[in-house]
């Protein structure tokens, strides 16, 4: 299986990424690190854990056109993606390869995530965390999905945000059939420079994404 880890200007958290996606027990991994056009020493790192880690260098383009690129250099028959300020539980593979394999019909396997504040977080950026520490979540960087099912769903939109809403509208109105785990498989950090927490003003372009999403179901036959 393959997880991808789009990285700009991650030097701080990308090792940590990095070592959680190796960390899988029982579990043949590549892991492909996407740098965005960063300016700081993230390339570096990543290339640092030599051949258990694929590092690929493109322009600033945008996290969407980053995972398209990891997907498009990885070569698993499954695909996880993973930010590289967050983390993976040690149980996320093994529990979502054991779901798949005991329900072939099924495309995808999501799970809980865990929130945490990074300790090097200013005391006044806390305030942006949402109630719920821990949540079922369908995104992304939740998912364990099979390629195939990937590919009917589609690549990453290039947009500025709303990258993960775009995709997980497209993957609903794809049919694609999925579960959700009880376990914590996921770990996102909470920390000043959050893309959610920098672009709060760009809240038109999540409306247009929604828009679309409607657009499509109505079009639909059936709709």
């Amino acid at each position: 299986m393959s997880v991808v880890i789009p990285v700009r200007n991650g030097a701080r958290y990308i090792a940590e990424a990095i070592q959680s996606a190796l960390d899988q027990p029982d579990a043949q991994i590549e892991v492909i690190v996407v740098d965005d056009g960063s300016t700081d020493d993230s390339a570096r790192i990543a290339d640092a854990f030599g051949k258990n880690v694929r590092v690929s260098r493109q322009d600033p383009l945008g996290s969407g056109p980053a995972r398209n690129e990891g997907v498009r250099a990885s070569s698993g028959a499954f695909l996880s993606f993973l930010d590289a300020d967050d983390r993976f539980t040690r149980i996320k593979t093994a529990a979502q390869l054991e779901v798949l394999a005991a329900d072939p019909s099924l495309d995808a396997v999501f799970g809980h995530a865990r929130q945490f504040i990074s300790p090097d977080t200013p005391e006044q950026a806390t305030a942006v965390r949402i109630p719920r520490e821990i949540a079922a979540v369908e995104t992304p960087t939740t998912m364990l999905i099979r390629r195939d099912a990937f590919d009917r769903v589609g690549p990453y939109a290039a947009i500025p945000v709303a990258v993960t809403v775009d995709w997980m509208l497209r993957a609903r109105d794809a049919g694609l059939r999925t579960a959700m785990l009880d376990e914590v498989v996921y770990e996102r950090r909470i920390h000043e420079h959050n893309t959610g927490i920098e672009r709060r003003s760009l809240a038109s372009e999540r409306l247009r994404v929604l828009k679309a999403s409607l657009d499509r179901r109505r079009a639909q036959p059936d709709a």
